[in-house]
């Protein structure tokens, strides 16, 4: 073999290399561009309560490791010092414990009120409603100490206006369950 030969074979494995690692580059930059989009959707939708879950009236539903059950959700009309055509709306959830780590699985727990366009509600502080001693919001309900088997008490206060009241339906969202949440029907759906 001569000297030119050899430089022609071995140009020749050169380009055959490069228009490999070219195809290469093709089909891997796509699925780096993809790995790296997978977790920015993944981190968006864990944060934000988007598909639900529907319960129906007087049914309960496991979320977060426990069972939850919509007890009431009733206005509590005839309260001065609002804002005008606003009303305080009660939901109440009876809740049995499954799984005794609320501070893991209960984490970001929020309770709402959504309508029939969508619009959601949270609690507020601003209605001070007096609640028997074994009633707990969402939130402190995660650091009472309960034991598997225990059943909680809930209730959250919003205040809506009057109009909303005929189409809000009462929705609960955790953390550990995101982007899932529970979203409860009413007696009279």
């Amino acid at each position: 073999m001569t000297a030119r030969s050899l430089d022609w074979e071995s140009g020749q494995g050169e380009r055959k290399w490069r228009r490999r690692s070219l195809w290469a580059l093709l089909l891997l930059v796509p699925l780096a561009l993809a790995g790296q989009a997978y977790d920015s959707v993944k981190t968006l939708l864990g944060g934000e309560d988007l598909f639900p879950r529907q319960v129906a009236w007087g049914q309960s539903a496991h979320f977060g490791g426990s069972d939850w059950k919509l007890t009431d959700l009733r206005g509590a009309f005839g309260m001065s010092s609002l804002p005008p055509d606003s009303v305080p709306v009660l939901a109440d959830f009876s809740v049995k414990v499954g799984d005794p780590d609320l501070q893991k699985l209960w984490l970001g727990c929020k309770v709402m009120l959504i309508d029939a366009e969508g619009r959601r509600w949270s609690p507020t502080s601003a209605v001070s409603l007096k609640a028997p001693g074994d009633v707990h919001t969402c939130v402190s309900a995660i650091f009472s100490g309960a034991r598997r088997g225990d059943t909680l008490n809930l209730r959250e206060t919003f205040l809506v206006p009057r109009q909303a009241t005929k189409t809000i339906r009462p929705a609960v969202g955790l953390a550990s369950e995101r982007p899932h949440f529970l979203f409860f029907q009413l007696e009279k759906d």
